[in-house]
């Protein structure tokens, strides 16, 4: 955590005397430790259950939530930010556990994605209260082991989102799987398949050879370029397969409704589900229908004739160079002013021409949609945060109710004169259990629904939320977009000669 680490090896990197190299940057915390250091306290926690005494035992659990990289620019993301959120982040979702929380500024190969490391004992050291996530009554109880298992996992993915899209920051979506799905495993083939391809390649340069490949990729990879590259000529299955099997020698089969791709040098398919969403039966059958609907090229393309678009800049406001010549601007900086002028300008034309936006009417009609669609999408997004807000409060009460429904049931068969002190005993449990009966009778919840489907609902709720919190970005990003194109625009007819532009028309013409 505070050490330097060899990425490929995860080794730590020593200094010319054998030492430790610290890290440049980090911020760490621990939770329940006390004044202690982490390790001694959870030694001592171990040995106070006579628990994970053996090698074999599972000592810690280790959680990484990691932010994306334009979080940091673009939504003030810091690294004391990033800690607090971690911070609360575990001792919210991991109550009564020894904790540390520690914050990197960086990831693998220099990604500039900010990340919190959460590393729990295993061992719980106090009582808790029933989590979501949980499903025995031992999960609660100090001295028991916390449970990895699969609903805790996606329900610690769907906090992670709840939390990013409160905070204001990028998410996608982790319930739902990925468009390009990469293990761990072929993460690390890539990168050490890079390393050995460049000591490669300096050697053949030392030599005074040319490098005939500089980026390897694993074969996944290279099966993914492939597929997408067939899939966008194709607009038929047909046609898919074929294209595939023609250009790669890569064969499709069907299996259960689910694609796997059979590639030459290989004997078992590879699945659709370990390459991405994308490659899966239903994503294949949208696009194609996608490309029968507009006119493909009937030329057949090779593939290493596709380019990549590069990526196109922002377009960004025109600069009034009066206003800047009377802020006492030097000549210099007018002429700079001017190039990128005219630049924006050109810029803002091919804009317009390209979104179809051939006179300012259509400008007009086309931002005044957009503001709409950022409106909708925010009242969407509010009605469902109302809901997810409702789903967790009733969850809340349906865990208090389980937990405190078998001490309640005691309270009721003990005689009158011994109710009172077993239920001063274990008043927060029974008090919970009472609050949720009423909160059930109050808002006509006559069948108490399980954890597990509301938790169901609550994760179909985060999902839809998500994916309205996307779009309402989106569009938000296009309503800037569409007000900076109308105020070059209105700035470039401001600067029209008048015998050029009479009003409007003369200028949209020009268009």
């Amino acid at each position: 955590m505070i050490f330097q680490h060899d990425e490929s090896s995860n080794k730590p990197i020593l200094d010319a005397d054998g030492h430790l190299i610290p890290r440049e940057d980090y911020r760490i915390d621990s939770v329940l430790c006390g004044d202690e250091d982490f390790a001694i306290a959870c030694m001592k926690t171990n040995l106070a259950y006579s628990k994970n005494l053996s090698r074999g035992d599972v000592k810690t659990h280790h959680y990484i939530i990691s932010f994306d990289p334009r979080d940091a620019e673009e939504n003030g993301l810091t690294m004391d930010r990033a800690q607090a959120l971690g911070l609360e982040f575990c001792k919210k979702h991991f109550p009564g556990h020894q904790a540390l929380v520690c914050t990197h500024p960086d990831g693998h190969n220099k990604s500039g994605n900010i990340h919190v490391h959460i590393v729990i004992n295993s061992l719980r050291i106090e009582r808790v209260p029933m989590m979501p996530y949980m499903d025995k009554a031992c999960d609660t109880l100090p001295g028991m082991k916390h449970r990895c298992t699969a609903a805790a996992l996606r329900y610690l993915r769907a906090e992670v989102m709840e939390m990013c899209q409160r905070e204001g920051l990028y998410q996608i979506d982790l319930l739902n799987g990925s468009k390009n799905r990469i293990t761990e495993r072929e993460y690390w083939a890539q990168k050490q398949g890079q390393k050995k391809l460049d000591e490669e390649n300096a050697e053949r340069i030392a030599s005074g050879e040319e490098p005939k490949q500089t980026k390897f990729e694993t074969d996944k990879a290279i099966l993914r370029k492939q597929i997408r590259a067939a899939l966008k000529k194709s607009k038929t299955l047909e046609e898919f397969f074929d294209f595939l099997l023609e250009d790669y020698g890569v064969a499709v089969k069907e299996s259960r409704g689910r694609f796997s791709y059979l590639t030459p040098d290989r004997t078992k398919p590879i699945t659709s589900r370990k390459l991405g969403d994308d490659f899966s039966k239903e994503a294949i059958l949208a696009v194609i229908e996608q490309n029968a609907s507009r006119t493909l090229p009937s030329v057949r393309q090779r593939p290493d004739t596709f380019v990549t678009p590069a990526v196109k800049p922002e377009i960004e406001k025109l600069i009034d160079l009066e206003a800047k010549r009377a802020e006492g601007k030097g000549a210099g900086y007018i002429h700079w002013g001017k190039t990128f002028n005219l630049k924006t300008m050109a810029k803002t034309l091919i804009y317009l021409q390209e979104n179809g936006l051939t006179d300012l009417d259509a400008l007009d009609a086309a931002l005044a949609e957009v503001h709409e669609k950022v409106k909708t999408s925010r009242s969407d997004i509010k009605a469902i945060e109302a809901e997810l807000n409702m789903k967790k409060e009733l969850q809340r009460h349906v865990l208090n109710a389980r937990a405190g429904k078998d001490l309640h049931t005691e309270y009721l068969k003990l005689p009158k004169k011994k109710q009172e002190k077993f239920y001063e005993e274990n008043r927060p449990a029974l008090m919970l259990y009472d609050a949720a009966m009423r909160y059930f009778k109050e808002n006509g919840v006559k069948t108490i629904p399980t954890v597990k489907r509301i938790q169901d609902e609550i994760e179909d709720l985060t999902s839809a939320k998500n994916a309205g919190y996307t779009e309402y970005r989106e569009s938000q990003k296009r309503e800037k977009e569409l007000q900076t194109v109308k105020a070059n625009i209105e700035t470039i007819l401001r600067q029209q000669e008048p015998e050029v532009v009479q009003g409007r028309k003369a200028y949209e013409q020009e268009l």
